[in-house]
């Protein structure tokens, strides 16, 4: 049966090796990520998710255009979604809706 020295050098020279080997993959596969870049022609920004090409109709659309605003404190509503407290409260006093389209 192995000391506790014994099990405590072997536990210090495994993390070592795990360490080194992290390394050497973690290098290797930016070497790959390179090699692929330049042979595609792509840059960092190709990487990231909005200059990924859409597949699908999974994910959600694009921003929608502002039909509603508050002139007073430019708080603005696309129409879409649950109407803002700054709007229930101005169609509760009585103004209309129409009042804060956007033209």
């Amino acid at each position: 049966m192995a000391s506790l020295q014994d099990l405590l050098d072997r536990k210090a020279a495994l993390e070592k090796e795990i360490e080194t080997t992290r390394k050497q993959e973690r290098a290797d596969a930016i070497s790959k990520v390179r090699t692929l870049m330049t042979q595609y022609g792509l840059t960092v920004s190709d990487l990231s998710s909005k200059g990924a090409p859409k597949t699908g109709t999974s994910g959600k659309g694009g921003k929608v255009a502002v039909k509603y605003r508050n002139t007073a404190t430019g708080d603005t509503w696309s129409g879409r979604g649950l109407q803002p407290k700054w709007l229930k409260a101005a169609l509760a006093a009585g103004r209309k809706i129409d009042e804060f389209s956007v033209k």
